[in-house]
């Protein structure tokens, strides 16, 4: 443990930190910036996340300390509470990056801090299904429990920002890229073809699970491409094609009648690439809507838990799935809506925004 001296210079630092000012970026200028991924360039992103990264990990840090209703002392929060810490430390305590050598340093230590970071999304997770197996359930949560919700959706996207940030620093490096790619971003984004991968690995695991499948039909330009992150769109349409597989398979499992295949429609408007996700398996009743995206409820009916016994991805989880996928929409000025028929299905519609200038959400 560290001493109380150094422990009080920390939160010290940290409150100093997390009340600095963030620095957006946009997906275009990333895309620009990283089109000359010369030695100066790369030394001038370093220099930037020297300074941005401990903004925004240091507010989280701090957001992690004060949450209502004794989340803060669940044990997978204050683990989560610790990689913060342990990652604000490693950046402050890294010396000014002023040269080639310094910037390879500094770029092989914030990969070590993306790779302890992997796990923050089911560890929180963890601690929001610790908090509500104290206060009873779902039904019994008390007022106020809306300030979680916001805390998350504040934290999260936050965590999206730090990763692409990281993330895109890294993926510059990379001394061979494919053709288009500039770190993370694919500047020739297919995205017929990310939402024929995201069916295939949605498939196989609904394969796995219930030991049969509906199809997916997938309509729209094939060689329509656009600049986007390819593991963001991927994630979102993985998450929507297996809520939808889902829906279907248990609506139609025990039925004669042949599962009606789920239907994805790839539109690319001036403004917007649009992609819609429609399902027939029998849609969310209206009083239920307002609860897809929130972090609280789930349908599973034993989420999994963190002691390893659920490794894989599952049909049904934490109940983040839908509004993380959202926020990753957000992220690059995009948003996901959904909207259900009750006793037929439901439609998501991913609106990605096609100019790529606004600004990161900062929370």
């Amino acid at each position: 443990m560290a001493s109380e001296p150094v422990a009080r210079a920390v939160a010290e630092e940290l409150a100093r930190w997390g009340g600095m000012r963030q620095t957006g970026v946009s997906l275009r200028y990333m895309t620009e910036f990283g089109a000359r991924p010369t030695d100066r360039n790369l030394l001038l992103s370093a220099q930037f996340l020297h300074k941005e990264l401990p903004i925004r990990i240091a507010r989280r840090a701090l957001d992690l300390e004060s949450l209502p209703f004794g989340l803060s002392k669940k044990p997978a929060v204050l683990k989560v509470r610790d990689w913060y810490l342990d990652s604000f430390r490693d950046i402050r305590y890294f010396p000014e990056v002023r040269n080639r050598e310094d910037e390879l340093a500094f770029t092989q230590m914030i990969k070590m801090i993306r790779v302890r970071h992997a796990n923050v999304v089911p560890t929180m997770a963890l601690g929001v299904q610790q908090l509500k197996k104290d206060l009873g359930g779902t039904k019994a949560f008390p007022s106020g429990i809306e300030e979680i919700h916001q805390f998350l959706d504040r934290f999260y996207m936050s965590r999206i920002g730090i990763r692409m940030l990281i993330g895109q620093h890294v993926g510059l490096h990379d001394p061979d890229p494919e053709p288009g790619v500039i770190g993370l971003i694919n500047t020739r984004l297919s995205p017929m073809q990310v939402a024929r991968l995201a069916s295939e690995d949605a498939r196989a695991i609904c394969m796995r699970e219930y030991g049969s499948a509906p199809d997916v039909n997938i309509y729209g330009d094939p060689d329509f491409t656009f600049p986007y992150v390819i593991t963001h769109l991927h994630l979102m349409m993985f998450e929507l094609v297996k809520n939808s597989l889902r829906a279907v398979q248990e609506r139609f499992m025990d039925s004669d009648k042949h599962a009606p295949p789920v239907r994805i429609i790839v539109a690319d408007g001036a403004e917007d690439v649009t992609i819609k996700i429609s399902d027939e398996g029998g849609g969310i009743p209206r009083s239920g809507l307002p609860r897809i995206f929130t972090y609280l409820y789930s349908t599973a009916e034993h989420p999994p838990d963190l002691d390893g016994h659920n490794e894989g991805v599952t049909m049904a989880g934490y109940g983040c799935g839908l509004p993380i996928s959202r926020l990753y929409a957000r992220y690059f000025g995009g948003d996901l809506q959904i909207i259900s028929m009750e006793g037929y299905g439901t439609d998501a519609y991913l609106h990605l925004s096609r100019l790529g200038d606004s600004e990161e959400p900062l929370p």
